[in-house]
């Protein structure tokens, strides 16, 4: 994802907040950097996040997020390995066979790749023709 520029002209900085305008209470906002570019939002450079004044009659809010919040603590860090060691060990049934999940009721043995997947022929299912789908018309 390509890194966003000051919203201000002339200014090459990157965005490290996002400011934001709330007209019915007179309010500024300036907040973390928004995942997405939204309109009628200004994405500002440290420099001119330190220098933002309001007009007059206008109040600034500025949000700071808590570094600490962001980072995982150790008891999440505790808890993702400990689900990796429980998926990959094998379930031993009685009979000294590995047990394997079933498949998901209703597909077609493939191999999966990221969102897609490829399906084998089955040549127990065959599709119908497009006369047989749309006997009415001439094809």
């Amino acid at each position: 994802m390509a890194r966003r520029r000051c919203s201000k002209p002339s200014c090459q900085g990157y965005a490290v907040s996002t400011l934001t305008y709330v007209y019915a209470d007179s309010t500024a906002v300036l907040g973390p950097l928004a995942t997405y570019a939204e309109p009628h939002c200004y994405d500002l450079c440290q420099m001119h996040s330190e220098r933002l004044t309001a007009p007059r009659g206008w109040e600034i809010v500025r949000i700071t997020p808590d570094p600490d919040a962001l980072k995982p603590t150790s008891d999440d860090l505790e808890a993702l390995a400990n689900a990796v060691r429980e998926a990959a060990r094998p379930r031993y049934v009685p009979g000294g066979d590995v047990d394997h999940p079933p498949a998901p009721h209703g597909t077609v043995e493939g191999t999966r790749r990221g969102h897609l997947r490829v399906l084998t022929h089955d040549s127990s299912y065959d599709q119908p023709s497009l006369n047989e789908q749309y006997p009415h018309e001439d094809l």
